[in-house]
């Protein structure tokens, strides 16, 4: 059993398994383990300074993946798809590309909203996209992580056209308005990042200037 806390970027797996094997049963109720598995997630964060407990909460977008086990039926991803959108902010100057030298800065920032560090009493406090744990990004970068797809030449294959840059700045802020339960952090939705942070990242991404598309 693989139980997934959307949102956290925390996976708990095995757990059912697990209890499984211990007890050689294999008739425990479904319920009894997604309740093990959640308590043994709650009891892994312990409150004290700089843990941000109320993360482990989630939203309707996450409870609905959690049930289809991350593949809702298409009524229910299109629902999901559709509020998430309407809840996409945009840059008050509503320039949607910004500068893409501070975009590469967000792009390989690792620090991004960690437990023990994210004190939500400091909205100052700067924080990156954490992207390269996840997607390749120039080509000279040997230190990334592939859960998600190669960024290299995002922007060389796809061009800067209007549709390109609103799909770009808006699947960074918010990956459900376009894939109801994608694993992908809600950059923007969860203030992780700001409007212009995305927006500088999106330029990061498509500019012919950029090293992403040399």
């Amino acid at each position: 059993m693989k139980r997934v806390l959307v949102g956290t970027g925390v996976i708990l797996s095995s757990v059912g398994l697990m209890v499984g094997c211990a007890t050689g049963s294999t008739t425990t109720a479904q319920t009894d383990l997604d309740a093990l598995a959640e308590r043994t997630l709650r009891e892994s964060f312990l409150p004290g300074p700089g843990q941000y407990l109320s993360r482990l909460q989630q939203d309707e977008a996450q409870k609905l993946c959690t049930q289809y086990r991350g593949q809702p039926p298409k009524p229910v991803a299109e629902s999901i798809e559709a509020k998430e959108k309407s809840h996409i902010a945009y840059p008050a100057d509503g320039k949607l590309m910004g500068d893409w030298k501070e975009g590469a800065k967000v792009f390989n920032n690792g620090f991004a909203y960690r437990i023990g560090h994210f004190i939500p009493s400091n909205p100052k406090a700067v924080r990156g996209g954490n992207c390269y744990a996840c997607h390749q990004g120039e080509a000279k970068e040997v230190a990334y992580g592939n859960l998600g797809p190669s960024l290299l030449h995002y922007g060389k294959v796809r061009g800067t056209g209007d549709a390109v840059v609103r799909y770009t700045y808006e699947k960074i802020y918010n990956a459900k308005a376009y894939n109801a339960c994608s694993q992908m952090p809600r950059l923007g939705h969860h203030g992780i990042l700001s409007p212009k942070q995305i927006a500088d990242l999106t330029a990061y991404l498509l500019s012919p200037e950029s090293p992403i598309n040399q």
